[in-house]
């Protein structure tokens, strides 16, 4: 089985998830006590998306991310450097156009999508602020980035438990669901090491974004970031904590 390190070796992290993609969504649901559902509808939401439009989503998985836009008649490529992921939810949605795609080297014109989203996966890119910039330049002017991501939560007494939690409590759980119970170690090893909000949203402002703001998810276990790529007509909203 594999399990990538920190250094987060582009191939180590794809052979990682190749090997627990067959689980990976039961493992989630299981591990987040179901609040990734939460998350996923936050993460539409924020995208808000129209039919006609087109959303790149990046780190989809097995496209559980990608099927709230497609069933409201958004064209969303979901894509993924995994190709077991991708092989996984072509089996389940066979009409989604699963697409194998490195976050720091798209294979996609400039300015082809109105909305580009990431969830779960910008932590794991090597290099996040090439990846940043990459989304910059496959969005339209105007166009909207929204990263929903582990964080750092806000209260202190909370941040504690919860950081036990990953460390002692995640792998064991781990062992009993999925498929590559070591990649779960890896896992909370890489929450711990990531920026808190305010890190990630300087990040997302240094690659070129404008009108960076975030919300937090479920205690800022989760933060979900917005901006905009400048050029567009209308004026970007305020940045909004909390």
């Amino acid at each position: 089985m594999s399990r990538a390190s920190l250094e987060k070796d582009p191939r180590d992290v794809a052979a990682m998830f190749d090997d627990v993609a067959r689980r990976y969504d039961v493992t989630n649901d299981v591990l987040s006590l179901g609040q990734d559902r939460l998350w996923r509808r936050a993460v539409v939401s924020a995208c808000a998306a129209r039919p006609g439009q087109r959303v790149l989503d990046i780190a989809a998985g097995t496209g559980t991310s990608s099927e709230p836009f497609a069933d409201s008649g958004v064209d969303v490529v979901p894509a993924d450097f995994s190709l077991g992921m991708l092989r996984v939810g072509h089996r389940r949605r066979n009409d989604l156009g699963f697409t194998a795609a490195d976050a720091m080297r798209l294979p996609f014109a400039d300015d082809a999508f109105h909305v580009v989203t990431m969830s779960f996966g910008l932590r794991n890119v090597s290099d996040p602020d090439a990846a940043l910039r990459e989304f910059l330049r496959v969005t339209r002017p105007g166009g909207r980035l929204v990263v929903c991501e582990f964080s750092s939560p806000t209260n202190a007494a909370f941040r504690t438990v919860y950081t036990n939690y990953l460390m002692r409590s995640l792998p064991p759980i781990a062992r009993r669901v999925s498929s590559n119970p070591e990649s779960y170690v890896y896992l909370a090893e890489s929450i711990r090491a990531w920026p808190d909000q305010r890190g990630l949203a300087r990040r997302v402002a240094e690659a070129g974004w404008e009108g960076v703001q975030w919300r937090d998810l479920t205690g800022g276990i989760v933060a979900l970031h917005r901006a905009t790529k400048p050029g567009g007509d209308g004026a970007p909203e305020p940045h909004v904590e909390g």
